[in-house]
């Protein structure tokens, strides 16, 4: 008690008022976050002076504030009860020691003789003047407990609760530290309850350790086996520096990666089931790749279960034959390995002679104990595509002449040069021509949604996708393509305002464009196609009539020359070469769509008339594969027409008895479609619908009679030329 006989308040005592106002239990017991009052709060209190300062800001919120409180609700700028606050200035250090001196409401009350108080006093004394004599705080427009009483805008823990009792605080290198300290234990050989035996060596280390890291170990120390209870354990089947290695790895997630020791690493990886490291290992590998060393990839990937490794070292194989077979991998292979490669259809050569002639340098390595596979792996080789003159040469070979199923295979192949006619009775998996070798389809320009794309698209039957090349200098539309030497010729079309007469020529390795000799009449909806090394341009529309006549492109003399023209006007007309003959299908008259067609005999120069197909067709496409034409989609009267039809149906001539046979039809309906024979498969690209460009590509298996959806163009089309260019 003062002299004067009133009760003293000191600053402990205010701090568990303000202890109090926030919502804690009791004064005098420590709040949920385990902190005693007994401790620190000689410092803490000279923030509750600062905090008066605080609310003397709040006053226009309507708080009410007593003589000893410490903090307030509502300012943003308030500390959190347990943060750090700064030191008490000198100002504060001496309004907390006259609160120990005197009379709480006496020192508010103080003569005008004092001498002028420092800001921090004056708030003081004016926080007295408006508190009740119970010191309780009352906040007019939130309830006391509101959780909105204690800002944590400043707090540096990483979590707290709504009231600010508990606070919750995460090391960020905790794991890192903890890990390090049991390396070191390791190093120490302190604490380690396993050692690891493989060969002479002896590892030690922790068992919890290599548990986290590794699922095999954990499986071994987590159930009841009996290396769960052993202090030694033996390692089988695993390099003793790979063990060492991945032991360390798993203590401080570093691992050496060298192409001498790469090998036995992963082994060991697969055994201990460590992903991470299977995948990093897996990855040095696949850059190490290359065609003298991808053969033993593959085989190694295979061996140790490693699908991806395999996946990528046998595409690469792939994809590089022609110079793995120059290395010594591909020598050694044994039978089975050999019959793998010659059996896939992905495999990368320019012919099927290349995969022959591979076949044969194998058999030669060893001849004497290779010599009876040969039967076997011959016929994985399509030797039906091989030349006629190769095939003759093989006949007498010492290595075939006394292998008699090697000669019924050399037979078949013979008949299959020797009668074309009967090619299509004659089709086997033999027959059917490798991805590589059958080239790329190219679609050119067609109308899209701007009113005529120019880009040019190649698909890749390997790779299955369409990836743009090149672009037209200029739109066309309603032209023809043909190729010439590996190049597209690019001829006639219309550019929206006027029929043209150019021709361009697009060289698609240098990407080079060149423009030739025009022709002598301008042509838009015209039909294109090669015969016996010159190129024909066949009937269309001149922007003022229909067209039956006929221009011949010599490429030799660089010029145009007509020949015998049609018997009827054609445009939007199918054009396709088969047998020594041109044929010209369907089309427009100017009056009607046609369902008449016309073959050419340049030896004769004549046109002749053919079996008219099944149903009208203009904007029809047309292709030949082994030995027949097809016609596909097409509509079947002019588009001013209302009684328009769009087509689905496919039709198939047979020039050896002169009739059409219905087939399969497409799976929706496509004018002006592009159709190209590429591989063994019929393939229409794009058309129009009826509503909309289309960029669906469908192929038609002859074998099967079906269509199957296939990957689409990137750009809707129709009316796009779709040709196939053999690169070198």
């Amino acid at each position: 008690m003062s002299v004067s006989g009133k009760k003293e308040f000191d600053v402990k005592q205010i701090l568990r008022l303000r202890w109090r106002w926030f919502s804690h239990p009791s004064p005098g017991a420590p709040g949920p976050g385990g902190c005693p009052q007994q401790e620190g709060y000689e410092h803490r209190g000279s923030a509750a002076q600062s905090r008066l300062k605080s609310h003397s800001r709040d006053r226009g919120n309507g708080l009410k504030k007593s003589g000893g409180g410490g903090g307030g609700g509502g300012s943003p700028g308030h500390h959190n009860v347990l943060a750090p606050v700064p030191g008490p200035t000198p100002a504060q250090h001496r309004a907390a020691q006259t609160w120990q001196q005197h009379n709480l409401i006496e020192h508010f009350r103080a003569d005008e003789d004092i001498p002028k108080a420092s800001p921090e006093e004056k708030l003081l004394t004016q926080g007295a003047q408006e508190s009740p004599p119970d010191l309780q705080m009352i906040t007019e427009e939130n309830p006391p407990d509101s959780a909105q009483s204690l800002p944590v805008n400043n707090c540096p823990a990483l979590g707290m609760n709504s009231d600010g009792s508990e606070e919750y605080f995460q090391s960020t290198n905790h794991a890192e530290q903890t890990i390090r300290k049991m390396e070191s234990y390791l190093q120490q050989k302190q604490l380690c309850d396993v050692f690891l035996i493989v060969g002479r060596h002896t590892i030690p280390a922790h068992r919890l350790v290599l548990s986290a890291a590794s699922d095999y170990f954990a499986a071994m120390f987590t159930n009841d086996v009996l290396e769960a209870k052993q202090e030694e354990v033996k390692m089988e089947g695993i390099d003793p520096d790979a063990l060492k290695a991945l032991v360390h790895y798993a203590y401080t997630g570093v691992l050496e990666l060298k192409e001498e020791t790469i090998e036995n690493l992963l082994s060991a990886a697969c055994i201990l089931q460590l992903s991470q490291v299977i995948e990093v290992c897996c990855n040095f590998l696949i850059k190490q790749l290359h065609p003298c060393n991808c053969l033993g990839i593959r085989s190694f990937g295979d061996a140790q279960g490693c699908m991806y490794l395999l996946k990528v070292a046998h595409e690469y194989t792939m994809e590089h034959f022609v110079e793995v077979i120059q290395n010594q991998e591909f020598l050694l292979l044994p039978a089975n390995e050999i019959a793998k490669l010659m059996s896939s259809d992905d495999i990368n050569v320019p012919d099927e002679e290349s995969i022959f002639h591979a076949l044969m340098i194998w058999v030669k390595h060893d001849f004497q104990n290779r010599q009876q596979h040969l039967g076997m792996l011959l016929s994985l080789i399509r030797l039906p595509l091989l030349p006629a003159q190769l095939l003759a040469d093989l006949e007498n070979s010492t290595m075939f002449v006394r292998d008699l199923e090697c000669q019924k295979l050399l037979m078949e192949a013979m008949k299959y040069h020797l009668l074309p006619e009967r090619r299509s009775m004659m089709q086997s998996p033999r027959t059917k021509p490798r991805k590589s070798t059958v080239g790329a389809l190219y679609a050119v320009g067609g109308m899209d949604a701007t009113k005529g794309t120019t880009t040019i698209e190649r698909y890749d039957l390997r790779t299955n996708n369409w990836i743009q090349v090149g672009t037209m200098n200029g739109r066309r539309l309603q032209f023809g393509v043909a190729v010439i030497d590996n190049k597209l010729y690019i001829v006639g079309g219309r550019d929206g305002l006027k029929t043209l007469n150019t021709v361009e020529c697009f060289n698609p390795v240098a990407k080079i464009w060149s423009v030739m000799p025009p022709m002598s009449t301008h042509r838009h909806g015209l039909g294109v196609a090669m015969l016996e090394g010159p190129m024909y341009a066949v009937g269309g529309h001149d922007g003022w009539s229909y067209l039956n006549t006929v221009e011949r492109w010599d490429p030799q003399a660089r010029q145009w020359n007509y020949v015998a023209s049609m018997s009827t006007p054609r445009s939007t007309v199918g054009v396709a070469a088969l047998n020594s003959k041109l044929y010209a299908v369907g089309g427009r008259d100017g009056s009607s769509c046609l369902k008449s067609m016309e073959c050419f005999d340049p030896h004769t120069n004549k046109w002749s008339i053919c079996a008219s197909m099944s149903k009208r067709r203009g904007g029809v496409g047309v292709a030949t594969y082994n030995g027949l034409l097809y016609v596909v989609g097409g509509h079947d009267a002019p588009a001013s027409s209302h009684c328009s039809r769009l087509s689905d149906s496919v039709e198939r001539y047979d020039p050896k008895t002169d009739t059409w046979t219905t087939v399969a039809p497409l799976s929706v309906p496509r004018d002006a479609v592009g159709i190209c024979p590429l591989g063994d498969r019929l393939y229409a690209v794009g058309g129009y619908d009826g509503h909309s460009y289309l960029n669906t590509v469908e192929s038609y298996d002859t074998q099967n009679n079906e269509w199957t959806e296939e990957v689409p163009v990137n750009i809707g089309r129709a009316g796009a030329c779709v040709v196939v260019v053999k690169l070198p």
